[in-house]
């Protein structure tokens, strides 16, 4: 029980990548609490979750909007009291090349990602600071990383969280804070399966380990970066990708 008593925030969890996170942090003993903009599968969510841990909040949030997110944030004191711990994870994808990629595409991404990433960290490192302790954990990509055509404003919203992440973790560190990120490489998501399976068939060729990543590979590195295991870590990016960008 490697997060007994604790009290988890996963944005984006109610499906793929959180949800996993979610309950795999559910089965170590922490309090969840998810939320997204689809009602119907945050209710998914929420009962499968309830099978780990009886202590389940579900909200059907905006992270672009901040007022939304202090309202949830809010609520969790109300209910739990304190958050020991924030994933931010919601994001999404427009895909296009440059020229063709239109302006309200950009913002869009940029506000889901990057954005939601600020405002829910903005939200919830009052309480955090104030308790002197806390663990918050962004989901960058590989993308971020290196580049990919056709995901200009992915890449450029992935990179602005790498460098919000160590900007966080100095402001942080005094107040025993750690702000770490995970980068994923190709996992098996609803967002991954709509991709030709040309593209899929390239991609595995360029990863060492020889098979795609799954939503528990990165459940399990959040889980090491949340737990006391990692209280000397802070402001570093861990590469989850089966060795495809070493």
């Amino acid at each position: 029980m490697l997060l007994s008593n604790k009290v988890a925030l996963i944005t984006g969890g109610a499906r793929g990548i959180g949800k996993e996170i979610a309950l795999i942090f559910a089965r170590e003993g922490a309090r969840i609490v998810i939320c997204d903009v689809n009602s119907e599968e945050l209710e998914k969510a929420r009962i499968e979750i309830q099978g780990s841990s009886t202590d389940v909040l579900v909200f059907k949030v905006d992270v672009t909007n901040l007022k939304e997110v202090e309202n949830m944030a809010g609520n969790i004191l109300d209910n739990f009291g304190k958050i020991d711990i924030l994933i931010n994870n919601a994001g999404i994808t427009r895909d296009a090349l440059l020229l063709r990629l239109d302006e309200s595409d950009w913002d869009k991404v940029i506000a889901v990602n990057l954005k939601g990433t600020f405002n829910c960290t903005k939200a919830v490192s009052k309480g955090m600071l104030k308790q002197r302790q806390g663990r918050i954990i962004n989901i960058a990509s590989i993308i971020g990383l290196i580049g990919n055509a056709g995901q200009a404003n992915y890449s450029a919203s992935k990179a602005g969280i790498i460098g919000f992440t160590k900007s966080v973790a100095r402001e942080f560190a005094s107040r025993s804070i750690t702000v770490n990120a995970i980068a994923p490489g190709f996992i098996q998501t609803d967002m991954t399966d709509k991709l030709p399976q040309e593209i899929k068939e390239q991609m595995l060729k360029q990863i060492p380990l020889g098979r795609f990543g799954k939503p528990s590979d990165v459940a399990q590195a959040a889980l090491f970066l949340a737990s006391e295991a990692s209280s000397y870590i802070t402001g570093q990016v861990i590469v989850v990708d089966g060795g495809m960008v070493m």
